[in-house]
């Protein structure tokens, strides 16, 4: 598939973000069970999305005497962006689940949890880095 054609399959997967109903014009209806356990694992995905944007505001705003200010900005920033990149892709995967039961084919595989996991494995280190040096300083 060539650069316009990718570009134009991502813009159309946006689109139905807005417009869930024309997924409904592709495929079958599936059984409900599984459109609404595809809707519990969207509002996980958001679940994890609001505790990290949380914890991103919490770090900038309760930890001013233990952190540097970019120790706190880097923290707070990092964990603010994986809270935004957890909110795009839960309505995403949606989409793509979605049609996918429609359509009868395989669920979409993503790397992205993977992903998740080593950001926010990656800002916990540095979260303990930062306290312990605070601490021993």
């Amino acid at each position: 598939m060539s650069d316009i054609g990718r570009l134009r399959a991502a813009r159309d997967s946006v689109l139905l973000w807005f417009a869930p109903a024309r997924v409904q014009d592709e495929g079958t209806t599936p059984d409900y069970r599984f459109s609404l356990a595809n809707e519990r694992t969207f509002l996980a995905w958001i679940r994890t999305a609001l505790a990290l944007i949380g914890g991103g505001f919490a770090v900038d705003q309760f930890l001013t005497d233990h952190l540097t200010h970019w120790a706190r900005l880097v923290l707070s920033l990092g964990l603010l962006a994986a809270g935004v990149a957890c909110t795009l892709r839960a309505v995403n995967h949606w989409v793509r689940c979605e049609r996918a039961m429609r359509l009868g084919t395989n669920l979409p595989v993503s790397r992205f949890p993977a992903a998740l996991a080593v950001v926010v494995a990656v800002l916990a280190i540095a979260m303990v880095t930062v306290v312990l040096a605070g601490w021993a300083g």
